[in-house]
């Protein structure tokens, strides 16, 4: 019982104290598991080598996310939104595409013609329409990879 009303009461402070305890941090609704940042082969720009440079998003709740408003972006400012239509279901990942191409349910397109993520660090972002931030994952390449698990 000791230990029971020991968190109980920390629980108490953290929510006087406006903050959440660290060991128990609920996961972001919408969350970075992925970026690809080096997509194979020499840089050329193009549109099959920009579509292999992705970044992956999970839905972490039991309900789906209308991702209109939601927007991705990278250290430089590079900015995607999502656009109307994009319902992302629960516990459902969707694939943000640097080059062109058609929307889908599990990967939607930047259409750029130039790459987004650095090949040697960067930063992604993930904000709600209300521009609050809710997810990130920082990155330093390394030799052995392509790619980043968040």
């Amino acid at each position: 019982m000791r230990l029971a009303s020991t968190l109980a009461a920390l629980v108490a402070a953290a929510a006087t104290l406006g903050t959440a305890l660290p060991a128990q941090a609920a996961a972001p609704a919408l969350q970075i598991v992925k970026i690809y940042y080096d997509s194979p082969g020499a840089d050329r720009r193009s549109n099959s080598s920009l579509n292999a440079e992705y970044i992956t998003l999970l839905n972490t709740t039991r309900k789906a996310i209308v991702l209109e408003g939601w927007s991705v972006r990278d250290k430089t400012g590079y900015t995607y939104e999502f656009g109307p239509d994009v319902v992302l279901g629960a516990k459902k990942r969707i694939t943000v595409r640097t080059g062109q191409g058609d929307d889908g349910t599990s990967s939607v397109f930047w259409n750029r013609r130039q790459y987004v993520w650095n090949n040697d660090q960067d930063t992604a972002y993930v904000r709600n329409p209300g521009g609050k931030l809710v997810d990130s994952c920082s990155y330093k390449a390394r030799s052995t990879s392509a790619y980043v698990n968040c």
